[in-house]
């Protein structure tokens, strides 16, 4: 992939099974916190189906093969992942975001080959140009342990809207305003 550029990547939202079943197998390499980067949310086929019948989510694609993805969750996809369910009633309370403006990036991931290429900043900017007409927020958690993550969102224009602990990390609720974003 060195000869690779981003150039060669379409990026748009999940198609098929076969671009599901790609994130899961991405999400399955990502899940071990390191450095680079990690996720912290398994999901499974039939959660993604569900979730992309909802709010399609943004992938990457390089030569056909899923490189990159940032899953969309619309605030009724809340009941889809219990886990998450505490996430969303701190949410719902904060005032900064505007009654049923807002959605949930699920989770974000590049594969390591393909980082510091720029694919971050086009799922988000991809996010933006096809959700900014129905939503005015772009909301998610990121663990304080994962500054690569937390960096890369403050560089696309995520700020800092919340901040917890709970009994398994600690969290920076960061969000994307549409209209106030680079």
């Amino acid at each position: 992939m060195s000869d690779a550029t981003v150039a060669d990547v379409d990026v748009g939202v999940a198609a098929d099974d076969r671009d599901l079943e790609q994130i899961l197998a991405l999400q399955r390499r990502s899940l071990v916190p390191g450095e680079d980067g990690f996720v912290t949310v398994r999901h499974s086929l039939d959660g993604l189906r569900a979730l992309h019948a909802a709010m399609p989510s943004v992938v990457a694609r390089h030569r056909g093969e899923v490189v990159a993805y940032a899953l969309s969750m619309p605030r009724e996809a809340r009941v889809l992942l219990p886990v998450l369910a505490p996430m969303f009633v701190r949410l719902d309370a904060l005032a900064v975001l505007p009654a049923g403006r807002w959605y949930v990036m699920g989770q974000v991931c590049v594969d390591p080959s393909w980082r510091g290429r720029g694919l971050f900043d086009r799922l988000y900017a991809e996010h933006r140009a096809r959700y900014a007409d129905r939503f005015e927020w772009l909301v998610t958690e990121i663990a304080m342990r994962n500054p690569r993550s937390r960096k890369a969102h403050a560089r696309v224009g995520f700020v800092e809207i919340d901040h917890y602990r709970d009994d398994t990390d600690e969290w920076s609720v960061v969000g994307w305003c549409f209209a106030t974003g680079p």
